[in-house]
């Protein structure tokens, strides 16, 4: 990435010395996934000369956010007024490497209609501004390229135009946030905070203009040199386009060397940590479950396993299972990034998965060359516990069991229903289950079961790494944590009461335990957890919540909302009930997103929020809009718990109370993932303690499960930088009741 490029050795380029600027971008941009450009003058010939590389940068999910003046070529006018009133269609997949380098290639109209759709999809996204109260243009020329963790900033004369590029006499030169110099680091640091706020559009020093303002480059319209950079642009790309036929054997070199590249540990080295479980999994047979926070990097710690195997024998083997459809692709780019190849997906997206799979097992029953094959095998729990696909899986040569990995992913799932039942059948040698929360609540058959598979010695884990241990070492940031209380109506009440009265006639006092798992018990917990979970009064807490935000901060940026799911408000008894009894009430579920997306939406007029539900075209968009805060608020049931990575989340809304820990505390690590502009998370936790009366008979049932519940909230509030405000904030129903939060 960034900080392998080997950059000018005195960190400048210029048109007319040994290293030019179209060098230095082609470069930056192979290597980084965010480019951000504050600059006068813009020619989008500049993204034509840099076709390849910029096609790079799209494939690799880039974004590319600028600031520009008003003045722009009559194509580009077009391109983004259309971009920006949307409904551009392409007549090919943008994911198509080979056809968007092409297509930028060529500077004509279906290169103007991939830049309108680039600025509609926000892979491109502009911001057109000159200096408020003056007659002047902007004119700043400088940027920075980001990799997600190295940033290398630049500065100088040259605009991102055909004339900045080969003609002018100008000069940018560049610094690199990988420098000891803390000078250089703040330097970066302030520059990218100036930036950002320039494109929120909260920089009270410039005038924000709609793309309607631009104005079209007329030569001697303006008096500039630089406008000749916006006129003739066709008849001058033909001189330049040398440039670009060298940059894409560039990068046809580099494609081909990755594509053929000996796997390797993607950044720089592991972690101490992660160095850590590798020696743990090893001493341990090569089996093991890696109870590892949420953020920690369980995906580069089971791959890096893999790794020394390949590095060892030269070839690698594994089996990957994951609990959604989601997390086959991000696996499979996560196994990219290592340069592990031959890779097959088995989903219900990909049809050809038996074909792909035939192609692995005919390489390993006719090995001409005696050479082991190497391959990855990816696939959904869901299909790995059908009868077919399981026999498929299992169906190797004794010698290729022996040699396989296994790496299940949120290894939890594996200790229930179908999927419990398959373990005795697994015959891969090598194990590695992956989890925050490898625990299941109230299944000691399903525990047990997992820490056999996985070789586990008694009750320990083979390697352990705390949410608390990653906070005070900085992986994951710090957070202040705010429970809300919330009082039932009167309604609810009566309700809860009722369904309480039923319940404790099955409740055991002495052990704290139901006699009975029967359908009816199940279906009473049910019926009484939809009460605490859609509480209607949690509607007004929350609206508190984000109008005090709002009041603070002046806007909603990085806000993650996790409302209450309908009918059916987790999966953590899905086993115990029919199938009818678990189908979540879609209308209910999508009258509650709504109803909470209303509330964010009317905090005020300029408040930007989106629902987030499975299903959603344009994902990634929608989180690069998020990490921008383009895009203030994320609103969403289950679909941002596992295999979203949002760094940028500053705070988030727990509305949901379902009594599950292993959600909680999955969304409390996804909101502390650390970003170089969030210092510290905000958890706001919406709690329903009903008040009983000490005279009901099912009051040892409500002490016992309230019990349960404040275990979360005292997990959450002692790892907190503000733990007294929980204590105060809950003092009152503790003293009722007559208990500790310890």
């Amino acid at each position: 990435m960034l900080r392998d490029v080997k950059w000018s050795e005195d960190g400048t380029y210029s048109p007319h010395g040994e290293h030019k600027p179209v060098e230095f971008f082609n470069q930056a941009l192979r290597n980084s996934y965010l480019f951000d450009l504050e600059l006068g003058y813009f020619n989008s010939a500049a993204i034509s000369v840099l076709a390849s590389s910029f096609a790079t940068f799209i494939r690799n999910g880039g974004v590319m956010r600028m600031a520009i003046n008003h003045i722009v070529s009559k194509q580009d006018k077009q391109a983004i007024i259309a971009g920006e009133e949307g409904n551009i269609d392409l007549p090919f997949d943008i994911n198509d490497f080979e056809e968007l380098r092409k297509r930028l290639d060529e500077y004509g109209e279906l290169f103007f209609r991939c830049l309108a759709y680039l600025i509609q999809e926000h892979r491109i996204q502009i911001r057109i501004i000159r200096p408020k109260g003056s007659k002047g243009i902007s004119h700043t020329k400088r940027g920075q390229f980001s990799d997600g963790d190295t940033i290398v900033s630049f500065t100088g004369s040259a605009n991102f135009t055909l004339g900045g590029f080969f003609n002018n006499r100008e000069e940018i030169t560049l610094s690199s946030s990988e420098s000891p110099d803390t000078t250089v680091q703040k330097r970066i640091a302030n520059r990218k905070a100036e930036f950002n706020m320039l494109m929120s559009g909260n920089d009270n020093t410039v005038e924000y203009l709609h793309s309607s303002d631009l104005e079209e480059a007329l030569r001697n319209s303006y008096g500039r040199q630089d406008i000749e950079d916006l006129v003739d642009v066709e008849r001058k790309l033909k001189q330049y386009k040398m440039a670009e036929e060298e940059s894409a054997k560039i990068v046809a070199e580099e494609l081909a060397l990755r594509n053929g590249a000996a796997p390797s540990f993607p950044y720089g080295k592991p972690r101490d940590y992660q160095h850590q479980a590798l020696q743990n999994w090893i001493n341990n047979k090569q089996k093991g479950l890696f109870a590892m926070a949420t953020g920690t990097g369980k995906t580069l710690t089971s791959l890096n396993c893999l790794l020394r195997i390949y590095k060892r024998y030269n070839f690698y083997k594994a089996v990957i299972l994951v609990p959604t459809i989601t997390l086959v692709d991000q696996w499979e780019q996560e196994c990219k990034k290592f340069h592990f190849a031959n890779i097959v997906k088995i989903s219900s997206k990909n049809r050809s998965w038996r074909e792909e799979l035939d192609a692995v097992k005919a390489k390993e029953t006719i090995n001409l060359n005696s050479k082991e094959p190497s391959y990855i095998i990816i696939s959904t729990y869901a299909s790995f516990a059908r009868e077919a696909v399981f026999h498929d899986l299992m169906d190797f040569p004794q010698k290729v069991l022996r040699q396989i990995l296994l790496i299940a992913d949120e290894a939890h799932n594996m200790g229930a229903g179908r999927i419990l039942d398959r373990l005795n059948g697994v015959k891969y040698i090598r194990r590695i289950g992956l989890s925050a929360t490898p625990e299941r609540q109230f299944d000691e058959r399903g525990n047990k079961s997992l820490l056999d598979f996985f070789g586990c010695n008694g009750d320990s884990y083979t390697f352990e790494f705390s949410m608390k241990e990653a906070i005070d070492k900085g992986y994951l940031c710090r957070y202040d944590y705010y429970p809300h209380l919330v009082q039932l109506t009167d309604n609810e009440m009566e309700e809860y009461i009722k369904i309480s009265r039923q319940l404790c006639k099955f409740f055991n006092s002495d052990d704290g335990y139901f006699n009975s798992s029967d359908e009816i018990v199940m279906r009473l917990l049910l019926k009484r957890k939809r009460i605490i979970h859609k509480a209607e009064n949690k509607e007004g807490v929350f609206r508190s919540i984000m109008e005090e935000r709002y009041r603070r901060n002046g806007n909603l940026k990085y806000t993650l909302v996790y409302v209450p799911e309908g009918n059916h408000p987790d999966n953590s008894d899905a086993d115990k009930f029919t199938t009818s009894e678990v189908v979540e009430d879609d209308a209910d579920a999508e009258r509650i997103i709504n109803t909470y997306t209303e509330i964010v939406r009317n905090i005020s007029p300029t408040t930007t929020v989106k629902k987030f539900t499975s299903g959603i075209k344009g994902r990634q968009s929608i989180l690069d809009d998020f990490a921008s805060g383009r895009l203030e608020v994320l609103t969403s049931m289950k679909c941002l718990d596992e295999g979203v990575d949002v760094p940028r989340s500053e705070m988030a809304v727990f509305c949901a109370s379902t009594g599950n820990p292993r959600q909680f505390i999955q969304r409390r690590g996804r909101i502390l993932r650390t970003h170089p502009d969030k210092h510290k998370a905000e958890i706001h936790d919406l709690v329903v303690v009903p008040v009983i009366n000490s005279s009901e008979e099912s009051i040892s049932m409500e002490l016992s499960l309230l019990r349960g519940e404040l275990k979360r909230v005292r997990d959450f509030a002692t790892m907190s930088e503000n733990a007294d405000y929980a204590y105060n904030e809950l003092d009152e129903v503790l003293s009722y009741y007559g208990l500790s939060l310890f």
